[in-house]
C-alpha cells in the first residue's frame, strides 16, 4: 500500500477528518496523547501504530477494534520507529554539556553494549531502526539527482584537498544534483559544506574553510570540531541542503554538521549499499584507504552485472593515488572492458575535471585517462 503513512499530528488530523478512517494506515512516531477521542472514534481495523504516545484508554480502544500498537520503547537514546531523517541539531544537541551526552554519542554507546549481547530485542530495535531510516531516506530523495561523493575520513580541514573537495561539492550541488556522502568528517564533510555553501557567494566558502582549519580533526576533540561547523552555520543560515549517510558502526567518526539531512544507520552493510545504491547519477571517488576502496568495487560489482539496470558514472579522482598507491583504476578497467560499463568510468586528476567528466559519462563517452 502505497503513502498510507501517517508521520505528524497534522498528517493524522487531516486524515481523521477526511474520513473517519485509519483502517490501513501505518501511524509513525506521532504523540498521540491529545488525541483520544479521535483513536476512539476513528475506525482502526488494519491500522499499525509505531512508537506512538497515547493514552491507556485509547491504547486499549484501538486494540479492541483491530488495530495493532508498538509503543514507544523507554530509556532508548534514540527513536527506532522515527518517521524523518535525522538533523545535525538533533544528533549533537547537548553539545555544549559534551559531545558524551549527544544523542549520536549515546546511541552508540547503546550500541557497543548491546551489539554482541546476543539479546534478539536489541537486534530487532537496531533493524527497525535502520528501516525506519531507509524509508525516510526514500522519502527524501523522490525525483532527486543523486550523486555520491567517497573519500577519506582523516582528511584535515585547512588542506588543499579538504578545500578542493568543498568546491567539488558546491559546483556539483550548483548544477542541480543532490550531493550524497558518508556523512563523516573529512571529505564526506568537505563535500557537504560545499553543498551548503552552494546558496552563498563565493566567499563564503573561503571564509569557512579558514575558520574550519582552527579545528583540523575530530580526533583531538570532537566537541570542539563540531562546534567550528556550527559556527559556520550560525554565521551562514539556511545554507544549502545535501544528505549524509553515516553508521555508528564506526562510530568514532562523527557526522559532520554540514549535511542538513542525515541517515544514520546501526548496519554498516545496509548503510553503505544503500548510499550507493541511491547515488543514481553517478559516484566520485575521492583519495581514500580501505573503506573507499571497498566503496569503489561495491559500486562496480552492481554496474558489471547491471542488476541496478544500466550502469552509473564513476569518477575516480588523482591518477597518482589510483593507479599508483593504491592501484585500483586497472582493476577497473579490466573489469569494464567489453561491457556497457566501460563507457561509465573515468580517471581525472583533479577534482575540477569532475563535473565535466560526469557529463560525458552520463552521455555515454567513454574516458580512457
Amino acid at each position: 500500500m502505497l503513502d498510507h503513512e501517517i508521520e505528524s499530528l497534522e498528517e493524522f488530523d487531516d486524515v481523521v477528518e477526511a474520513t473517519g478512517c485509519l483502517s490501513g494506515w501505518r501511524v509513525q512516531s506521532v504523540d498521540l496523547r491529545e488525541r483520544t477521542k479521535a483513536l476512539l472514534h476513528a475506525e482502526s481495523d488494519g491500522a499499525v501504530f509505531l512508537g506512538c504516545a497515547m493514552s491507556a484508554e485509547a491504547l486499549v480502544g484501538v486494540q479492541e477494534r483491530g488495530g495493532l500498537v508498538f509503543p514507544p520503547v523507554p530509556q532508548l537514546p534514540f527513536n527506532p520507529y522515527r518517521g524523518r531523517l535525522y538533523s545535525p541539531e538533533e544528533l549533537f544537541s547537548g553539545l555544549d554539556e559534551g559531545y558524551e551526552h549527544t544523542p549520536d554519542a549515546r546511541s552508540y554507546a547503546w550500541f557497543q553494549r548491546t551489539k554482541n549481547d546476543g539479546d534478539v530485542f536489541s537486534s530487532m530495535l537496531r533493524a527497525v531502526h535502520d528501516d525506519a531510516v531507509s524509508d525516510a531516506l526514500d522519502e527524501h530523495l523522490v525525483g532527486a539527482r543523486v550523486v555520491g561523493v567517497m573519500g577519506g575520513h582523516k582528511l584535515a580541514r585547512g588542506t588543499d584537498a579538504y578545500a578542493g573537495a568543498a568546491r567539488l561539492g558546491r559546483v556539483l550541488a550548483r548544477d542541480g544534483l543532490t550531493v550524497a556522502t558518508g556523512g563523516g568528517p573529512g571529505a564526506m564533510e568537505a563535500a557537504n559544506l560545499g553543498a551548503y555553501a552552494a546558496a552563498f557567494d563565493d566567499g563564503m566558502l573561503e571564509k569557512s574553510l579558514e575558520m574550519l582549519s582552527a579545528a583540523p580533526s575530530f580526533e583531538e576533540s570532537v566537541g570542539t570540531w563540531a562546534r567550528a561547523a556550527f559556527a559556520v552555520r550560525e554565521g551562514w543560515p539556511a545554507g544549502g541542503t545535501s544528505v549524509g549517510i553515516p553508521t555508528w558502526f564506526y562510530g568514532h567518526e562523527p557526522p559532520n554538521a554540514f549535511a542538513q539531512h542525515i541517515a544514520k544507520y546501526f548496519v554498516n552493510a545496509v548503510r553503505e549499499d544503500g548510499l550507493l545504491a541511491r547515488s543514481n547519477a553517478g559516484v566520485v571517488f575521492l583519495p581514500g584507504a580501505a573503506g573507499t576502496v571497498q566503496e569503489i568495487f561495491d559500486n562496480a560489482t552492481p554496474n558489471y552485472y547491471q542488476s541496478r539496470g544500466a550502469p552509473t558514472p564513476m569518477v575516480l579522482v588523482n591518477e597518482e593515488h589510483w593507479v599508483r598507491t593504491l592501484p585500483c583504476w586497472p582493476l577497473l578497467q579490466s573489469l569494464a572492458h567489453g561491457r556497457p560499463m566501460a563507457s561509465r568510468i573515468a580517471l581525472v586528476d583533479d577534482v575540477e575535471d569532475v563535473p565535466a567528466a560526469l557529463a560525458r559519462l552520463s552521455g555515454g563517452s567513454a574516458e580512457t585517462s
